[in-house]
């Protein structure tokens, strides 16, 4: 049997549906025992005994909540090792001039607020264990943002910057920091990213993407499971493109 992350306890959030619950099934794959993380205990369930994991709610952009998992999780498999951000948030395409001040606070709040509330409980539970892996969703549109979701990339290019300077500050204590930066899946959020999901739209954004096809579950959670095994062991403060292409 496969073994790359034999032993290790990972947290992931967001891990109910989509990117995240890719992750904690290739995690899982690779023997790590897993806490999924959402905001949906029944997703978070479904999610769970399939891996045999455990399930946790959480709204990760509170304080109290977020120290929680982390502690859940310490008390379910006795530590952490890897720590995945991915739970995301974002709002309609639209103009910014256009969003409201309560969109712009959950963008701010899921995409950034969370990752540094789940570091500041999580890390110092990593370095007990002689170090490990964070790891943050980002996205495609910290790099190469376009108009539509400027608070969105605004968001994703603060998890970003966060990551690179996270990974020095914690270098001494052995931890590495890293961000995915995928392209658009084929998600329930695709017509909320696109405006809409007509087969118009979706061919014109489909034209940007060299590869010439959205990302998957799979290409991310092969990408996270690359970052928090071993075989990236020399890798931090990297925010890998997962585009095919796109960033070009």
């Amino acid at each position: 049997m496969s073994g790359r992350l034999n032993g290790k306890v990972a947290l992931i959030t967001g891990a109910g549906s989509g990117f995240g619950e890719g992750i904690a099934r290739h995690f899982a794959a690779e023997r790590a025992k897993v806490a999924v993380v959402d905001l949906n205990l029944g997703a978070a369930e479904e999610v769970a005994e399939t891996v045999g994991g455990v399930a946790i709610e959480a709204d990760v952009s509170d304080a109290d909540q977020a120290r929680s998992m982390i502690d859940q999780t310490v008390d379910a498999f006795g530590g952490i090792d890897i720590l995945v951000n991915n739970a995301g948030y974002t709002y309609a395409n639209k103009p910014m001039l256009e969003v409201t001040d309560e969109e712009f606070d959950r963008v701010f709040a899921v995409n950034v607020k969370a990752v540094f509330l789940a570091c500041r409980y999580a890390a110092p539970r990593i370095a007990k264990r002689g170090g490990g892996s964070i790891i943050n969703t980002a996205s495609t549109a910290a790099l190469r943002p376009r108009p539509g979701l400027t608070w969105y990339n605004a968001s994703k290019g603060a998890v970003v910057t966060a990551t690179k300077s996270m990974a020095l500050e914690f270098a001494e204590w052995k931890i590495r920091v890293n961000a995915l930066c995928p392209v658009l899946g084929k998600t329930g959020l695709t017509s909320t990213f696109l405006g809409d999901d007509s087969p118009e739209r979706l061919a014109q954004f489909m034209a940007t993407i060299p590869l010439g096809r959205m990302s998957t579950p799979d290409d991310v959670a092969n990408a996270a499971l690359y970052l928090a095994s071993d075989e990236g062991s020399f890798l931090t403060g990297v925010a890998l493109e997962i585009d095919g292409g796109r960033c070009i």
